[in-house]
């Protein structure tokens, strides 16, 4: 499957593109800035987990079957309504988490409630829009040796995009639980800050959620 990764400069998008990378994917991280994604491009795939494209986002979208928003959420609204056209025929995966600087661990909805309800909002709801991953720490996606003891909320109100976000979460190694439509973003996001404040509480590397009493299989 052909991923692009919006924002795939990042530590986030980083880590995600070597480990769709390594299960066999093709991956494209993407950035405005088109000589600085094919350097990170160059540097990820240097390390052994498969090729990895890096490209403007023109480039990524193309041919992509699955697009991934990992963008700062003041860049987020933006970005979406400029590539609009180009994301009505794709499952699109939003990562994004509203934080705001300084106060990273203090739940802050945003106007819309939840990003990922602003990118409805922006993108219509025939746009295959899933929320995921607001829960992985980017310290253990960066290393694809690394089992990550983490599950991964899954939310989107087409059934098709969310049982392929599943799928994807998966190919990372983690397991992908499905948690409903896509207005449970505002939990899922809103858990984030909780995970940044138990990590510099107990002085832990990526605190990440493992639901018990769950058999997703």
């Amino acid at each position: 499957m052909r991923i692009a990764i919006l924002g795939g400069t990042g530590r986030e998008g980083r880590g995600l593109a070597l480990r769709w990378a390594k299960a066999g994917h093709e991956v494209v991280v993407a950035s405005r800035d088109a000589a600085r994604a094919a350097r990170s491009a160059e540097e990820l795939s240097g390390l052994g987990c498969g090729a990895i494209q890096g490209g403007d986002y023109t480039r990524a979208l193309a041919g992509a079957e699955v697009v991934v928003v990992s963008v700062p959420y003041p860049a987020h609204g933006d970005l979406l309504t400029s590539l609009r056209s180009s994301l009505l025929d794709r499952v699109v995966i939003d990562i994004t988490v509203p934080i705001k600087p300084p106060r990273v661990q203090v739940v802050s909805l945003p106007t819309g409630q939840a990003a990922a309800l602003e990118a409805q909002a922006i993108l219509g709801t025939e746009c295959k829009l899933v929320a995921a991953l607001h829960h992985v720490s980017s310290v253990h996606l960066s290393d694809p040796a690394h089992a990550i003891d983490c599950d991964v909320l899954v939310c989107s109100d087409h059934d098709e995009a969310r049982a392929v976000a599943i799928r994807l979460v998966g190919d990372l190694g983690l397991r992908g639980l499905d948690a409903g439509p896509l207005r449970n973003a505002i939990a899922l996001e809103s858990l984030t800050p909780v995970l940044l404040h138990l990590n510099k509480r107990y002085k832990a590397e990526g605190a990440g959620i493992r639901f018990t009493g769950v058999n997703a299989k």
